[in-house]
């Protein structure tokens, strides 16, 4: 397997020791990032050089604490700092003044610039996203009393750290080289787990269904599970393109606009937004978050604040802890959510699946990866990529048969969810003719309608309105 894997996939292949590499474990980087910088140090042997990547990681990866050191050298030193860093850029509307943010050291547009020559030279690479990541070389620009300037840190350089065109037709086309069960420990590699360490397929299945929400836009997701099965790092360390909520406070300016700083809000600027801890998550004005959110999740992202209207194509995903005794359909596992969520089932029948955490075996050194994988920030990129692909869903609409009496929101829900499975687990398929009925039914559809029928069922455990039927969706050409 992990010759075929450095066949085909060659330079997007790395070698990930997290069993036993106590350095690599030392950076603290999320796992994106730590395979960029694996891929840019290793030989063919999957070995490195400890003392070149520590340097690396000290020249270019500074800390937070290090900011006020960084701004000593930039400021009164008059050096040109290198860091590799999350960056985002704004054009003022009014002035035409262009500025940027690091969020990562809380610096903010009103204290930066970039300069016309600068951003003519650099721009290709700031204005395809809200937010990038790469090479930033910050400068000075010193104040001038007479002409009332005040100083500000300026950007003087920007290369993407990405150092590869990511060829999309390949990776689909690379699909049809491994068999299925392959390809979910190949997926499972990516994401920095161990195949062998799993009991059976259906826990390698439940852990790579979190991935969902990666590959396709507005896909809505509840999962409750014990501690320890590792929610968080996949929707937290695996990703650039999502964002992680640790709990805390959820405000609307936030989540969609901010109306004091006019900035767009996570559901604009990520391909997702998890919520961790929602139990203990708090909505200030829950009415106000509470209408923005079911309008959001139910008119194809749109949204208003104010006189703002905006849209986003972010996923929204409630993550929480479960207690053992209510590990179970059958019985109300959603009392402990935030109320905006249980006043009646509407805000809930926006989501379209819950995923039983439960399925997904707690973390264990066997389930951590110790080999050739594939490269987790070439993966997470394929598969934001990929949110863009139309085809899959005419693929799905064409191979499930919906009865004429079922409810749309199901339909949608039953139908997305079969589309980002099949996005995953079958990429090379481009027409129906290219699946196996029987495993698209298996690895897409059963399980997309198991996930969505649990949504039914807890709903109407707190509102009579809705009921636990959900029509009977089959695969066309192998009946029901």
């Amino acid at each position: 397997m992990e010759e075929k894997l450095r066949e085909i996939f060659e330079d997007m292949a790395v070698y990930k020791d997290l069993k036993s590499s106590a350095f690599v474990k030392t950076l603290g980087l999320p796992a994106f990032l730590r395979d960029w910088l694996l891929r840019k140090f290793e030989d063919e042997t999957g070995a490195f050089d400890v003392d070149e990547v520590r340097e690396f990681a000290e020249t270019y990866l500074p800390k937070r604490e290090d900011w006020t050191q960084i701004k000593d050298r930039v400021m009164f030193e008059n050096e040109r700092v290198t860091i590799l860093t999350k960056i985002s850029v704004n054009i003022d509307v009014k002035t035409k003044e262009i500025t940027f943010d690091l969020p990562m050291f809380g610096l903010s547009t009103k204290d930066t610039v970039i300069e016309a020559d600068v951003w003519n030279r650099v721009k290709g690479e700031l204005i395809n996203s809200q937010e990038t990541w790469g090479l930033v070389e910050l400068g000075y620009r010193a104040p001038i009393q007479e002409i009332h300037q005040k100083g500000k840190i300026r950007l003087t350089n920007f290369t993407n750290f990405c150092p590869y065109t990511v060829d999309l037709d390949f990776y689909k086309d690379a699909r049809a080289e491994f068999s299925t069960e392959e390809w979910i420990d190949l997926l499972l590699g990516a994401i920095d787990y161990n195949a062998e360490g799993y009991r059976d397929n259906g826990e390698k299945i439940a852990t790579l269904t979190r991935l969902l929400p990666f590959l396709e836009k507005r896909l809505n997701l509840i999962e409750l599970a014990p501690k320890g099965t590792g929610k968080s790092y996949i929707f937290g360390s695996i990703s650039r393109y999502g964002w992680l909520s640790n709990g805390g406070t959820m405000s609307r300016s936030k989540m969609f606009y901010d109306m004091s700083k006019r900035m767009p809000g996570l559901v604009s600027t990520n391909d997702y937004v998890a919520i961790d801890e929602i139990q203990a998550t708090e909505f200030p004005n829950p009415s106000e978050m509470r209408s923005s959110l079911q309008g959001y999740l139910d008119n194809n992202g749109v949204f208003t604040v104010g006189t703002y209207s905006g849209t986003g194509e972010a996923g929204l995903i409630l993550l929480g802890n479960i207690d053992q005794d209510l590990m179970d359909d059958y019985k109300f596992m959603l009392g402990d959510l935030p109320g905006i969520f249980r006043v009646d089932g509407a805000l809930l029948d926006r989501f379209h699946g819950f995923i039983r955490g439960w399925d997904i075996p707690q973390v264990n050194n066997g389930m951590k990866i110790c080999g050739w994988a594939l490269n987790s920030e070439y993966f997470t990129t394929i598969m934001h990529m990929m949110r863009d692909d139309i085809s899959y869903r005419a693929i799905v609409d064409q191979l499930v048969d919906v009865p004429d009496h079922a409810y749309v929101r199901d339909t949608e829900a039953v139908l997305r969810v079969s589309t980002a499975y099949l996005k995953l687990l079958f990429p090379n398929a481009r027409s129906p003719e290219d699946l196996n009925l029987r495993e698209f039914r298996r690895y897409c559809l059963d399980p997309a309608i198991k996930m969505r029928r649990i949504i039914r069922r807890q709903i109407s455990m707190f509102d009579a309105s809705y009921n636990t039927e959900m029509a009977n969706y089959a695969v066309r050409g192998l009946g029901r």
